[in-house]
């Protein structure tokens, strides 16, 4: 039997580590969304920068928030690529999010997301991105939810599992 010596178990530990951090993308491929329909969520001319719009996708229980940022965000549409959605429900305990000075904020345990990386979590006690609402929009500006990437809180399966 070999002993593990001290400096492969820190190099096994940080071979972990890089692993668990690989881009949301690539974890996103691997756990595609349900197929939820197209809903139509809002229009190009009523959508203010800066202010959230609340909606319910996939379904009436579940509220998403549509946001123009301003600025280019990953996944973004528009002429700015500016446009995204997410579920409105924080990853930590389910706590309904709000868009503040340009982030996500959960006001239950201070929680914060960045709209413009995905809602990627970087600070609070969320441990995980909040789910991106793919959007589609049409010729006529009206705005279109096609999809959820990642689990919604609270909800045992709203992504297909491998071989589901």
């Amino acid at each position: 039997m070999s002993q593990i010596t001290r400096r492969r178990f820190v190099g096994s530990g940080m071979t972990i580590v890089a692993l668990a951090s690989l881009p949301r993308a690539r974890a996103q491929a691997m756990a595609p969304s349900l197929g939820y329909p197209a809903t139509r969520i809002g229009s190009l001319g009523t959508l203010k920068e800066g202010v959230g719009q609340y909606f319910a996708y996939p379904d009436d229980a579940a509220q998403g928030l549509l946001l123009k940022l301003g600025k280019p965000a990953i996944g973004g549409l528009g002429k700015e690529r500016d446009i995204v959605a997410f579920s409105a429900a924080c990853t930590h305990m389910g706590c309904g999010v709000a868009y503040k000075g340009e982030r996500l904020q959960c006001p239950c345990h201070y929680s914060m997301f960045d709209p413009a990386k995905n809602g990627q979590v970087y600070q609070g006690l969320a441990s995980s991105y909040l789910p991106q609402i793919p959007l589609r929009i049409d010729a006529a500006g009206d705005i279109y939810a096609v999809a959820v990437e990642g689990l919604i809180w609270g909800r045992a399966r709203n992504i297909l599992s491998k071989g589901a």
